[in-house]
């Protein structure tokens, strides 16, 4: 890597221009990614993309006047001093503050740059076009740190915040909800079957926590295979399966570990407790996330799971 203070006028403009070009397309690349669900922001970003275009073209322009055809190719990588992006604008879904804040670092990184590499050419011309860019810049930067509060003004704060809120539901709640529910309610036939079969603390507890592992590896595989979340919007399976499968586990193992307790009839009054907590739970998420009325999501939560329970406690006695 070269240091930044052995660049010539020419390779200074040069960089310039990569510079300029690659942020123009990073730009279009987040416009792409937050076009469906945030449009007014991806607006913001291709009005931003035009314009770093409109300073390659000067730039390129200038340096033909100076230097001729020939750009020298020398990238940011090639030069010591600038700071290594993560290419979030690679993974999808992208994330609205993640792409907020990356716009705000590739902007004052920019504008730095311009003021660092005045201060090393000595030609006219060249000087004021990279005082021009950089005071552009400058504005720039300050349009991403009030990108937020534009996006307040015009309305589409709101708006994109129910979307994040309707993403936020479709990707971890509902498949978090299902695992929850699956692992709370599902195991409690096999768990107190065992209990009242056995009156084992220690056996009770190996038999819900192989109907609490092995329900969170199939719920997870379910989930993760039911779609690809391209037409649904509900995000990466990978990630709907892994939160499905982790909160199914935890939902049966929640009144599994009082088993831990050699003291059967200890051990099982806690676990009552529990499930009662966890159907609690369960059914202030449905009123929270999903809007069901609270008596209703209490009602059908407590009977669902009043009668698996019963279940398992008739076939562990008879």
């Amino acid at each position: 890597m070269r240091s930044f203070k052995s660049l010539s006028e020419q390779e200074v403009l040069a960089l310039a221009i990569s510079l300029e070009e690659e942020d123009a397309r990073i730009y279009d690349d987040f416009s792409d990614g937050l076009k469906a669900d945030y449009p007014a922001t991806a607006q913001v970003l291709q009005q931003m993309r035009a314009e770093e275009d409109n300073h390659r073209h000067r730039l390129i322009e200038l340096h033909r006047q100076k230097f001729g055809e020939h750009i020298p190719l020398i990238r940011r990588q090639d030069i010591k001093g600038f700071v290594s992006r993560r290419p979030i604008w690679l993974v999808r879904p992208l994330g609205l503050a993640a792409v907020r804040k990356q716009t705000e670092l590739m902007e004052l990184e920019t504008k730095r740059f311009y003021e660092t590499a005045l201060r090393q050419t000595t030609d006219a011309s060249i000087r004021q076009l990279l005082g021009d860019l950089a005071e552009e810049e400058r504005k720039h930067s300050h349009l991403a740190d009030t990108l937020e509060q534009a996006q307040r003004v015009s309305g589409a704060h709101e708006e994109e915040a129910a979307t994040r809120h309707r993403l936020f539901v479709l990707q971890v709640v509902q498949p978090g909800l299902a695992g929850l529910m699956d692992g709370s309610v599902s195991t409690l036939a096999p768990l107190f079957a065992a209990a009242f079969a056995t009156k084992d603390s220690w056996d009770t507890f190996l038999v819900g926590l192989a109907a609490s592992l092995g329900a969170g590896i199939s719920m997870g595989f379910a989930e993760a295979l039911s779609d690809d979340g391209s037409l649904t919007g509900r995000g990466r399976p990978l990630i709907r399966g892994f939160v499905c499968g982790l909160m199914t586990a935890l939902g049966g193992l929640g009144h599994t570990l009082p088993y831990l307790i050699p003291e059967f009839r200890l051990a099982t009054g806690l676990a009552i407790a529990v499930v009662l907590i966890e159907l609690g739970v369960i059914s202030w998420i449905r009123h929270r996330f999903m809007e069901t009325p609270l008596p209703a999501a209490v009602f059908q939560v407590v009977i669902g799971g009043l009668l698996v329970f019963l279940t398992g406690v008739l076939i562990g006695s008879s």
